[in-house]
């Protein structure tokens, strides 16, 4: 099982200084958290894509190719990348480009978005949001895997004899993910191509959670790529933690309030018991991230949501040593118990690349 965390690059002031860091600071923090990833065991870093303040990652694959020049092994991903609004062909050039630079350490995550007027900014329509991301992404699939392609569809002009550059790694396209929170559409097409599955449960109960992720099991199963229980499934979550619960609360409440995301809404309490939110000591993040599995089955990625809503980078990184040191060993060893012998690791370039072989030598 992977883990890692995942950044929407918020630049959101300080609530107990009232310092808003400027974006380079914030862009050099993300980079920050990444190496310390890396440094504390973990497996994936993501970074989210926007394209509006308060965020700063508008250009995902810039930051991923420059961290991954500092790297060795950390998995590069996105969390998400805008499949409505970016074209197809220059998903797939950038990405194959990035599989390049990162000897194949990366994959990315597909989704809508959770910002309106971004379609207008890029020429779209968001009453088409759905139909865009089928579209687009049944296109970039298609450049992924054929070298010559011919292609018409409703919302780019079309393709003819059309090679996108450079090719996958190895012939390899990289492992998509798609990311929904509420949309069921994007776990039946998670589901119809054999992707994997995100679903960014930190505002949603378990039982919306798990009527997802039960429908996107078995419609995996439908097409034809496996049991329902072989599906690929990520979850998100966010933990601050503390070594006594009372000090991680108290610290973290005034960030929480006025969170950009999730702030100005329900209280703290109300919404950990809600959600995955989890802010307490490393023994109830670990027992809070076990309770997943319940409602989840044996899945293969859990990402969290570390650096939001101001937190200075010394506490993150902070966090960070207590995920890497106490929570994260824990919770390795517990999934792995009892986890069936049939249900596959996270989908890496190397496994990738040897289902490609496997499959050639089947057909030779």
């Amino acid at each position: 099982m992977q883990f890692g965390i995942f950044s929407v690059g918020d630049v959101t002031p300080d609530p107990t200084t009232g310092r808003t860091p400027t974006e380079r600071e914030r862009i050099k923090a993300m980079v920050a958290i990444a190496l310390k990833a890396e440094e504390v065991g973990l497996d994936v870093f993501a970074t989210g894509e926007h394209h509006n303040p308060p965020f700063v990652p508008s250009s995902p694959t810039t930051m991923l190719g420059y961290i991954a020049a500092r790297t060795e092994r950390l998995v590069l991903s996105t969390s998400t990348t805008l499949i409505t609004t970016n074209d197809p062909v220059k998903i797939a050039e950038d990405f194959a480009m990035l599989q390049h630079l990162a000897d194949g350490r990366v994959d990315l995550m597909m989704g809508r978005g959770n910002t309106g007027p971004v379609y207008p900014w890029f020429g779209k329509d968001i009453r088409q949001g759905i139909n865009l991301a089928v579209e687009n992404y049944a296109l970039l699939h298609r450049l992924w895997r054929e070298d010559v392609v011919d292609w018409e569809g409703k919302f780019r002009t079309p393709l003819q004899g059309f090679t996108s550059t450079p090719r996958p790694l190895d012939g390899v396209p990289p492992f998509v993910w798609h990311g929904s929170i509420r949309s069921p559409e994007i776990a039946e097409q998670a589901a119809y191509y054999g992707d994997g599955f995100f679903h960014n449960n930190i505002f949603w109960p378990a039982d919306h959670t798990k009527r997802m992720i039960e429908l996107y099991r078995a419609r995996y199963a439908h097409y034809g790529h496996g049991t329902p229980e072989q599906a690929i499934v990520g979850l998100g979550g966010q933990v601050f933690m503390r070594k006594n619960s009372q000090d991680a609360v108290r610290e973290f409440r005034p960030y929480f309030d006025v969170a950009p995301v999730y702030g100005h809404g329900p209280s703290l309490e109300e919404f950990t018991q809600q959600t995955p939110l989890t802010v307490g000591s490393p023994q109830q993040v670990i027992e809070k991230t076990l309770s997943f599995r319940e409602y989840a089955g044996d899945y293969q990625r859990q990402l969290f949501l570390m650096d939001h809503a101001g937190l200075p980078l010394k506490t993150v990184l902070e966090q960070l040593d207590l995920l890497g040191e106490e929570v994260v060993p824990v919770l390795r060893k517990e999934f792995a118990k009892n986890r069936p012998a049939d249900v596959p690791d996270a989908p890496v370039h190397a496994s990738l690349l040897a289902g490609a072989k496997k499959k050639e030598g089947v057909g030779a």
